[in-house]
């Protein structure tokens, strides 16, 4: 039964009341967007203006469109248009429709990994700073990488638990791939059918740009029945060695059709799904046991920092190198343009004079990037509190730079700070996420369970 106006307003002030950091992140994240489309627009307007001298500026405009305008704005109207619940397809972790489920087992997590090793498949390492690195730098190099990271797809609100991958041919832009998700407790599929794992099967064939973002991803291929009876014919070919396993192929589970994945990708599918039972599986030879081990060992030591706040931590690194540079300029040249901005004027007028505001404003730099440096510090540690402060300064920073703008003050000024606060809506945008939510919240439970044991 739909919930009146009054229900659902009591239900949002007990939301806000029960957890307000939630709220304050939604409105950082609010401001980032907000901030980095402000910030597309100068880039813009800069390269209009000034012509070739700035030619510079579509790189970092094309970034902040792909990487944060476009996710953000795909991210609101998804959860307007989409459904929330399951309808045969993951999510992308802007929530636009990612690629189908084609695949469904049953049995424990041991037992899909000891099929899945026995079949000739390895588990992807987890995406995170370095990982991505080395894929880069595996896919300049044209150099093999079996353990390649993917990128996060979502089911039943959550990532995926873990991924299995073939490389074809030694290439890392080409590859087999299937995520799975583990099915809720007590779930069955729509008829009755039940399944332990769902799971998302498809080829990569090439890097390209996706038709949606624009951002650089790996393209799929359409047929994604291909690649789901490739995957059920490795579990089952003998050479696997997984006696005892058995399908059942639901066909016609859903209507066949053709669409688009996340990334812009045509698929097709007849709408068949097979069920695969690894409940039998005979237990694991110790070659197969330790690969398994090392794979869950590797994947828990690799996995304590997303890649999101990584990424947020570089930039708190980057701002302040920016800053230093930004300080040096300051020192050399600052007294000679302090005296144009609009800004300062009245404090000039008020008896200050431009020497004691140089002193003034090199003390508030150095301050505002010995304590950034400090903060990145404690967020790297998972303390909340350092990331909230760090998202209130950067916010604060951020219009201090647009009072700049709307100053008028020199271009110098704005062109040597710009890089800065571009950094700093980053950032913004990074630690205001669910994932440095979620991150930044263990170092409190962390110190809650030694609190609890003692």
């Amino acid at each position: 039964m739909a919930r009146t106006l009054t229900e659902r307003a009591h239900a949002a002030v007990e939301d806000f009341q029960g957890n307000p950091v939630r709220i304050a992140d939604r409105v950082f994240s609010i401001f980032g967007t907000l901030a980095s489309a402000w910030l597309a627009f100068l880039l813009v307007h800069q390269l209009v203006t000034a012509g070739w001298r700035h030619l510079w500026a579509f790189f970092p405009f094309w970034l902040i469109v792909t990487y944060l305008l476009l996710p953000r704005i795909h991210s609101v109207l998804s959860k307007i248009y989409l459904p929330d619940y399951y309808i045969g397809r993951s999510r992308t972790r802007e929530g636009l429709l990612g690629d189908p489920v084609n695949l469904g087992l049953r049995g424990g997590e041991q037992q899909v990994h000891v099929a899945m090793v026995n079949a000739g498949w390895h588990r992807a390492d987890e995406l995170n700073l370095l990982s991505s690195w080395r894929l880069v730098a595996s896919t300049l190099l044209d150099r093999s990488y079996p353990d390649a990271p993917v990128s996060p797809l979502f089911l039943f609100g959550r990532r995926q638990t873990f991924t299995y991958q073939q490389e074809v041919e030694g290439n890392p832009a080409q590859r087999h791939h299937v995520r799975f998700w583990p099915c809720p407790q007590g779930w069955r599929l729509p008829g009755g059918h039940q399944a332990d794992w769902l799971a998302a099967g498809t080829y990569d064939k090439a890097l390209g740009l996706s038709l949606f973002t624009f951002q650089v991803t790996h393209r799929i291929d359409a047929e994604i029945d291909t690649e789901r009876d490739h995957i059920v014919a490795t579990l089952t070919a003998p050479k696997a060695r997984n006696t005892g396993i058995r399908v059942q192929h639901l066909r016609n589970f859903s209507t066949g059709y053709h669409h688009r994945n996340g990334g812009g990708d045509s698929i097709r599918t007849d709408g068949d799904l097979p069920i695969v039972d690894v409940r039998d599986l005979p237990l694991p030879s110790e070659e197969v046991e330790a690969v398994i081990h090392a794979d869950q060992a590797d994947a828990a030591r690799r996995r304590p920092i997303p890649l999101t706040v990584a990424f947020g931590i570089l930039l708190m690194v980057a701002r302040v190198v920016a800053g230093v540079v930004s300080l040096s300029w300051v020192l050399a040249h600052g007294e000679e343009v302090i005296a144009e901005l609009q800004i300062v004027r009245p404090l000039l007028e008020s008896g200050f004079s431009t020497a004691d505001l140089m002193v003034v404003i090199r003390s508030v730099i150095i301050g505002y990037l010995v304590t950034y440096l400090v903060l990145a510090i404690f967020v790297y540690r998972s303390h909340n509190w350092a990331r909230m402060v760090t998202l209130t300064i950067s916010a604060i920073s951020i219009l201090m730079w647009a009072a700049l703008w709307l100053s008028d003050a020199a271009e110098t000024t704005l062109v040597l700070n710009l890089l800065g606060t571009a950094l700093e809506i980053l950032v913004l945008l990074a630690l205001s996420s669910e994932t440095a939510r979620v991150f930044s919240n263990l170092g409190r439970r962390a110190a809650q369970a030694t609190s609890d044991g003692v």
